[in-house]
């Protein structure tokens, strides 16, 4: 009786083995596009595994600069009715705004905002925005955040997502909350906080 339960341990344990066996040499090894039938599929295989997961708070100042001869914000597209609009509906700008560690423009230079923004607002002044903060100081030189969501110009705080990142930041997820420090009504210059939540590895 005891050899016979022995021997059926062994059998299973054995099984177990092959069995782990096998799903690690499946999970590991790449699928051929063939496989799969997508010529454009070059492997497909369990991601790896990450350190622990993080979250840094960055704050920065975003200078959009639309006046003076050295602008960082260039409307690029208008129509008929953006001219009409009080809302900037329609209004397209391209943007490649500098980000610091304080509110004076000479501050401390740490990175760009590179992107866009569009008027999508009928009846409030709301902005669709894209756009990479391109980070050119300390470790985060050459690591970007890829933000893309809704400004609601006026409100006190607008919140947006961060949608992916690149470097440091790759995988990264999370948040922004830009609250406008101070704007100029007649040129559109404006100085914005950003405080950035950012989730990654």
């Amino acid at each position: 009786m005891e050899h016979t339960l022995l021997s059926m341990a062994s059998s299973i344990f054995s099984s177990l083995l092959l069995l782990l066996f096998l799903s690690c040499a499946t999970n590991f090894t790449p699928v051929t596009s063939s496989e799969q039938g997508n010529d454009y599929l070059i492997s497909c295989r369990l991601a790896p595994h990450f350190p622990v997961e993080k979250q840094s708070h960055f704050r920065l100042y975003w200078h959009d600069i639309l006046s003076g001869p050295n602008p960082t914000a260039v409307q690029v597209v208008q129509t008929p009715e953006t001219i009409k609009s009080s809302t900037l509906f329609g209004a397209v700008v391209m943007i490649d705004d500098a980000l610091t560690t304080r509110p004076d423009v000479n501050s401390k230079l740490v990175g760009r905002a590179q992107g866009l923004y569009t008027g999508a607002g009928l009846k409030k002044i709301e902005f669709l925005i894209a756009m990479n903060f391109v980070f050119t100081d300390g470790k985060y030189n050459g690591s970007t955040i890829a933000i893309f969501g809704h400004d609601e110009v006026l409100a006190p705080v607008r919140e947006m997502p961060i949608v992916g990142g690149s470097g440091l930041f790759r995988f990264a997820r999370g948040y922004v909350e830009a609250r406008t420090y101070s704007v100029d009504w007649k040129t559109g210059d404006a100085v914005v906080q950003y405080d950035v939540f950012v989730n990654h590895y």
